[in-house]
């Protein structure tokens, strides 16, 4: 499908930018361009891969004119550019709205425009009923995408999502911070000891992206099922890998945090197609015909439930261990800190 194709990552210096090009690099695909406003990290990455196939891109998603002209001669895209840190989010309600709600009309008119022939949004479980800025951000990041999916023809472009849960050791994510407390000898701080999270690697988030490139249809949503574990067994998991004796401190919750997080809503299970290891969520494209919306109802919806991170398979201890130790940031930790 990528060969002697160019694939554009918008946010492309971000964790899920890095697994992608070590998937891409050693592929028959033409040219990764990497679109971010961080010349840093671009400079960083170029040194790092020294590859010809990589073309850097400086620029931001809120400027439609320098996400235009990455976009020339296009054929995929991933939309990874956010603003996805939940405090952050909190304080700066508008900058995530920038980035996440219009950032994204800028990339997907830009994509419209150069004829892309499918691009790719990522969102994230907190879309799913939010109740925090950057959740609420992506939700409407995802309306924005499903509305311009009506207004292009499929032929020319299409558009779908996919909304995954948290990405283990992914930049500013809690086992980095687990790992770090330990080699400070400090307290594991953890919220609330039954919060539960979906457990995912990078590897599965990329996986999850592709399977949306080679089964989407106009507008289409993509979910991949995920076990999850509870904060508390997660810390402990990484306790006992570290072999330390490091406390756990409960410190509450955090500003627009959930108790669980949501991948399919109970409205979305309603029209969603079991593939497996994914969901499939068509797009809703009624018109507005308002005699659907309030005489026409679907009891169906009301007897089903939605796909959490605590009706989901649940982790035991020695399953959370065992996944961790499928990660190489956790195996080359674990390597360096019996050798300090």
């Amino acid at each position: 499908m990528f060969k002697n194709k160019t694939l554009l990552i918008t946010g492309g210096t971000g964790s899920f930018g890095n697994a992608v090009l070590n998937r891409f690099l050693d592929t028959d695909i033409k040219e990764i361009r990497i679109f971010s406003r961080d010349e840093k990290k671009q400079h960083d990455m170029r040194v790092a891969l020294n590859n010809p196939k990589i073309k850097f891109y400086i620029g931001d998603v809120r400027n439609y004119n320098s996400i235009d002209r990455a976009m020339r001669g296009v054929d995929y895209v991933f939309q990874a550019a956010a603003l996805k840190q939940v405090p952050s989010c909190e304080f700066f309600p508008i900058e995530a709205t920038r980035t996440n709600v219009l950032g994204t009309e800028n990339v997907l008119k830009a994509a419209i425009a150069n004829k892309v022939k499918k691009v790719i949004c990522l969102s994230t479980d907190k879309a799913a009923y939010p109740i925090n800025a950057m959740g609420m951000s992506k939700a409407l990041m995802e309306k924005v995408a499903v509305a311009e999916s009506r207004n292009v023809d499929e032929k020319d472009t299409t558009i779908c999502l996919t909304r995954y849960g948290n990405v283990m050791a992914s930049r500013g994510s809690v086992i980095p911070l687990f790992i770090e407390q330990i080699k400070s000898g400090n307290p594991i701080t953890i919220t609330d000891p039954n919060m539960t999270r979906y457990l995912m690697s990078l590897e599965d988030a990329v996986d999850l992206v592709l399977f949306a490139y080679e089964n989407g249809k106009q507008g289409d949503l993509f979910v991949q099922k995920a076990p999850a574990a509870t904060i508390e067994v997660l810390a402990k998991a990484l306790i006992e890998l570290f072999e330390s004796e490091n406390e756990i401190k409960i410190i509450g919750t955090r500003h627009g945090e959930k108790l669980y997080e949501t991948l399919c809503t109970r409205e979305e299970m309603a029209k969603a197609i079991d593939l497996l290891g994914f969901y499939q969520i068509p797009a809703d494209n009624r018109d507005l015909n308002y005699a659907q919306y309030f005489e026409k109802g679907d009891v169906k919806t009301s007897a089903l439930e939605d796909y959490n991170s605590h009706n989901t398979e649940r982790l035991t201890l020695a399953q959370t261990k065992e996944l961790l130790l499928t990660l190489d940031l956790i195996k080359d930790e674990i390597a360096a800190w019996k050798e300090r």
